[in-house]
């Protein structure tokens, strides 16, 4: 992952409420595919490893939302596990072919949690975070985010 898009997935998971947030997850799993793919295409044994730990990571935190007292947490929970043996088989066999079976579950699954984003009304998660404001100046050839008030007391609040 870039710098540029760490910074962008922090600026948005800062800003994000429940719902966001898992689909967040989803989208950074679905790139670290993508970077799994890559590196096993290169043949780059470190760098399908790191992609593995990463989504593993990403599945792992899926898993801890999890309220197992209803019933689809069962089946997501089934999805989340399937996810990662096919990872992990991918990494132990250099098989893309497992992760070419990850790619469209985790794809639903965005694609149904991207719906339900519009009807979570509530606030972020994260409390007293920095507040952004982007294109209010330019750069030479970047869009500058200011920090409104950036002496203030920034500790992030759960």
């Amino acid at each position: 992952m870039t710098k540029e898009l760490k910074q962008e997935y922090t600026l948005r998971i800062t800003q994000a409420n429940k719902t966001q947030l898992i689909t967040i997850l989803y989208e950074m799993a679905l790139l670290y595919v993508d970077e799994a793919a890559e590196a096993l295409s290169a043949q780059d044994r470190t760098g399908l490893k790191n992609a593995v730990r990463r989504i593993q990571g990403c599945m792992c935190e899926l898993m801890d939302s999890l309220h197992m007292e209803y019933e689809v947490a069962h089946n997501l929970l089934q999805l989340y596990l399937y996810v990662n043996r096919e990872v992990a088989k991918a990494a132990l066999h250099n098989d893309v072919e497992s992760l070419e079976h990850v790619r469209p579950v985790l794809g639903k699954l965005l694609a149904a949690y991207k719906q339900i984003e519009g009807l979570d009304t509530s606030g972020p998660v994260m409390g007293n975070t920095q507040t952004v404001y982007a294109g209010l100046t330019y750069g030479r050839n970047n869009l500058t985010e200011n920090a409104a008030d950036p002496s203030a007391n920034r500790g992030f609040c759960v």
